[in-house]
């Protein structure tokens, strides 16, 4: 991840490769904003006349890149659009500004050294850049080839004119100094600090959503986990194959058992001696999925990666948390499996006998995420957390109702529901608050075993929460987070969000777990 540092040098004065600077849309055009000022100076007053010969507009996103001036320290200015300014001269929206300095640190890649001398007057605002110029200048390079390397390591050498040339252009930006801020001030460096765990979490989900199948299996995760879990101080228990037969993880075994890698339930656990709450956190963990018997169509598989998103999630944010010192115990359970077709594979009309002691009948296959996560809902129960939160990848139905930057946040409390659906608003994770109607139940009624794991095909993502819902303890507060189209962004980049797997739910989770540790919720 690129270094971050904090400075109370100006825009004209830091020696860096670049210096980024905001523009607004004006109502004359394009309006420098606040913290461009020195460049402004510099361009002889000019800046925003420059900005709109070259097509600029101030629109959010739009980047503008132009040669500094004499007497300006960089090489390059880069103009990120911010769209309308605030009324009354007030702040920026955070996730304005987040999305501002997402795009001009990817717009950076392969460079050295960036200023942002972006609008960050208070805390919030300082914390949205750091968090957006972090999560902007990801780049996931492990699988590339060693020929690939040498060959860009080659052209990170000096340039004709000794000032360190363009660089590796897919590599992330190195370091991303903050401008405007006090590196001393407390406020100022917990901000960033916070920042930088934040980014961290967030990126290290992104990697494991990002790793091809024949890399991340469930013992490999799981493996993964475990030393996360080392380095951090945390507690885990691994459950293999064996530890899942012993316990009646008949979901988790039913969906693993046609693969050669055997399925895992993987329980994180951070705890703080002042805690007063606990949160317990479920995440899918399809490491790769086929759909088993009822195999996916030609076209529809190529992803299936990052059908392990939800147990990604968790498991940054239990770090997170732990790495953060909230005041409150999260714990983290991950079920891990891969689900593939095999003459050992789970068939249409199976009846699964799960860690509840409910059966199920299997009419597809490839509604396989419930059966997981039904296994280890249950189990989280019987530790008696104050709320317990699922994340997964669990339906293209909800891709359909929210298309794929929204998840949607179902709940057997409607306070809770808010709570989370408000966490993820908070952070700039689009959420919808989705209900489940109880006349959907009936569909999933079975004349051989307690529940089919499908119903109605309208409305399959409410169903989807349905099922879970029947797994969760009586009086046990519960949301379930459907994050199936904004977890891996098949198109192109946009504002800090890359191609790719996004890390999609980290920062919700985290925000929530804060607001448990504040007493704001729960």
């Amino acid at each position: 991840m690129s270094a971050l540092t904090l400075s109370s040098s100006s825009a004209a004065t830091l020696r860096a490769d670049a210096v980024v600077i905001g523009v607004a849309k004006g109502p004359d055009g394009p309006a420098v904003a606040p913290g461009g000022e020195p460049l402004d100076q510099a361009f002889g007053g000019s800046l925003a006349g420059v900005l709109e010969t070259l097509g600029a507009s101030g629109g959010e996103g739009e980047v503008t890149k132009l040669p500094a001036p004499d007497g300006v320290k960089a090489d390059l200015v880069l103009a990120v659009g911010l769209g309308d300014a605030p009324e009354e001269d007030g702040p920026y929206d955070p996730e304005v500004l987040r999305r501002a300095a997402g795009a001009a640190a990817r717009a950076l890649a392969g460079r050295k050294k960036a200023g942002f001398a972006l609008p960050a007057g208070d805390e919030a605002s300082l914390a949205a850049v750091c968090e957006g110029a972090l999560l902007g200048a990801y780049s996931f390079t492990e699988y590339r080839g060693k020929e690939d390397k040498n060959a860009r390591n080659a052209k990170g050498k000096k340039g004709k004119d000794g000032k360190g040339g363009g660089g590796d252009k897919s590599a992330p930006l190195a370091e991303v100094t903050v401008l405007g801020a006090k590196s001393r001030d407390k406020a100022h460096k917990a901000a960033a600090e916070r920042a930088e765990v934040l980014a961290a979490e967030v990126n290290r989900a992104r990697d494991l959503v990002n790793t091809p199948s024949n890399g991340l299996f469930p013992k490999s995760f799981a493996a993964a986990v475990q030393s996360a879990a080392k380095e951090h101080g945390l507690t885990v228990e691994v459950l293999d194959e064996k530890a899942l037969a012993k316990g009646g993880y008949g979901g988790i075994l039913g969906v693993g058992q046609g693969s050669a890698n055997p399925p895992r339930l993987v329980r994180l656990s951070y705890t703080h001696s002042k805690a007063k709450k606990t949160l317990a956190l479920v995440g899918k963990g399809i490491t790769y999925d086929s759909g088993g018997i009822s195999l996916k169509p030609a076209g529809h598989n190529e992803t299936m990666k990052c059908d392990m998103s939800g147990a990604a999630a968790v498991f940054a944010a239990v770090v997170a948390a732990a790495r953060l010192g909230l005041r409150v115990n999260v714990t983290g359970w991950l079920a891990l499996a891969e689900n593939m077709p095999s003459g050992t594979a789970t068939r249409p009309g199976d009846v699964l006998t799960m860690y509840s002691g409910k059966t199920v009948e299997v009419l597809n296959t490839d509604a396989e995420g419930r059966l997981v996560l039904a296994d280890a809902l249950t189990r989280a129960c019987e530790e008696k957390p104050d709320a317990v939160v699922d994340v997964a990848t669990l339906t293209g139905a909800m891709m359909l109702a929210l298309g794929g930057r929204t998840f949607g946040v179902m709940a057997n409390d409607d306070a809770f529901r808010t709570a989370v659906h408000d966490s993820a608003t908070e952070v700039g994770e689009p959420s919808w608050p989705m209900p489940l109607p109880g006349h959907l139940r009936k569909g999933m009624d079975s004349p051989i075993a307690d529940i089919a794991n499908m119903g109605e095909r309208m409305g399959g993502g409410l169903v989807a929460g349905l099922f879970l819902k029947e797994f969760v303890a009586e009086g046990t507060t519960w949301a379930h987070l459907d994050i199936a189209g904004p977890a891996f962004n098949e198109s192109g980049p946009f504002g800090y969000t890359p191609k790719g797997g996004t890390g999609s739910a980290v920062r919700t989770l985290v925000r929530l777990a804060e607001r448990a540790a504040a007493g704001d919720v729960l």
